[in-house]
């Protein structure tokens, strides 16, 4: 059976394209209105600060959730704090609010969503398909989350055009559409049973299990710091109304085509049977390197359409990574071990995400935007030059259905 006609995994596929679709329709928004409102790119950095604080606190927690309860329930519980955040953001934006405090506490409810739903979805997806057909239901996941990445900023965009406000409600009633299609899983796991062991030890016994495992440890800490320093999301407002002046539709493009590059090469991958996937290591060092490569041509670009082609190539590079990424992390984790360290991979992810925003936006408030998106690129290849002799494991890994728990 192929595996998109397991039913559980195509509910579990809309549900997040329909997260995936308000969040970035909501990024787009929220980072053009707070930025047109104050012209401050620090704006921008406190903006992903407020994500970044409940990502931080939470997903560790949350991780030792998903291995403890019903991950179905805990996505539908997550996908209702987004609704939460859309609901205040159409409030403040409909009573014309420009005070920029009451946005960051609907970042907060918006990263909490964030934080309890990455263990749960990195988690439940392996238990919805056959084993040997979890690195092709990994590249399909990414591909279907890249759509509404693409789809999002540049629905958002156009959206936009018509109002703050109907952006936002569109964003409501996809978020609440993304907690019906997570029950409509039938699918009910609990991995871990009860041990008597407190919160703080289950959480650590994940921190453990990662350090005996190198080529985990390599892998998610390589996504770290690529994604800490070579990330130019933040920056793209500043780069489309005062560098490239292309206004909210050109912004929404901006930010699609990073997601056209990570889809193209997603739906490649997705196609290519387990014997002509080798070199996995290889391919995932190489795919951060471009990244950098992507960051540093468009710092340099100065013109929309190069610009354009940069972030597609960091979107292709970024994918390479995630499916490599993704597949060694899953299938080198015990199922009682998945939630929590899927929980450590989310935290590293998502709160380098929002930090890497901060430094974006810091950087580009002291020195310009162009200077911090080229220091964010070289960077990266100074990490990807460590890594390859810190984790040579992980350098050598081949086929990746070769990975499994040790």
């Amino acid at each position: 059976m192929h595996v998109l006609r397991h039913r559980d995994f195509g509910f579990f596929l809309g549900g997040r394209f329909m997260s995936t679709l308000a969040q970035y329709m909501q990024w787009v928004a929220v980072g053009w209105y707070l930025y047109d409102v104050t012209g401050d790119p620090m704006t921008l950095a406190w903006a992903g600060f407020a994500s970044f604080v409940p990502i931080a606190l939470l997903t560790l927690p949350a991780g030792d959730l998903a291995d403890r309860m019903d991950r179905r329930w805990l996505l539908a519980t997550a996908h209702l704090f987004q609704a939460c955040a859309a609901a205040l953001l159409l409030a403040l934006v409909a009573a014309k609010v420009t005070v920029t405090w009451p946005f960051y506490a609907a970042l907060l409810l918006s990263g909490t969503n964030r934080a309890l739903s990455g263990p749960a979805h990195k988690s439940l997806a392996p238990l919805l398909v056959p084993r040997e057909q979890f690195a092709q239901s990994i590249a399909w996941a990414t591909s279907t989350q890249q759509i509404g990445v693409i789809a999002g900023p540049a629905l958002g965009g156009l959206l936009y055009l018509l109002g703050a406000p109907f952006t936002f409600a569109v964003c409501l009633a996809l978020a609440l559409l993304a907690v019906f299609a997570m029950l409509a899983i039938r699918t009910r796991v609990i991995a871990s049973k009860d041990t008597g062991a407190s919160a703080v030890q289950r959480a650590m016994a994940g921190l453990r299990y990662l350090r005996t495992q190198p080529i985990v440890l390599g892998a998610i800490s390589l996504d770290l710091f690529a994604v800490l320093l070579g990330g130019v999301n933040a920056l793209l407002p500043v780069f489309a109304r005062d560098i490239l002046h292309v206004g909210p539709a050109g912004l929404g493009m901006l930010r699609s085509m990073f997601a056209i590059g990570a889809i193209a090469t997603s739906l490649v991958l997705a196609q290519l049977p387990e014997q002509r996937q080798p070199h996995a290591g290889r391919a995932l060092f190489g795919g951060v390197a471009v990244f950098g490569i992507g960051a540093i041509v468009f710092a340099l670009s100065g013109h929309f359409a190069v610009a354009l082609l940069a972030l597609g190539m960091m979107g292709a590079a970024d994918a390479m990574s995630v499916f490599v990424r993704a597949t060694v992390v899953q299938l080198a984790t015990p199922e009682d071990m998945r939630g929590r360290v899927s929980a450590i991979h989310t935290l590293f992810v998502g709160c380098t995400n929002e930090l890497g925003e901060f430094r974006a936006g810091l950087l580009a408030s002291l020195f310009g935007a162009v200077p911090a998106a080229l220091a964010g690129g070289i960077g990266t290849l100074i990490i990807v030059g460590l890594w390859t002799q810190l984790f040579p494991s992980l350098r050598k890994v081949d086929r990746l259905s070769e990975v499994a728990p040790k």
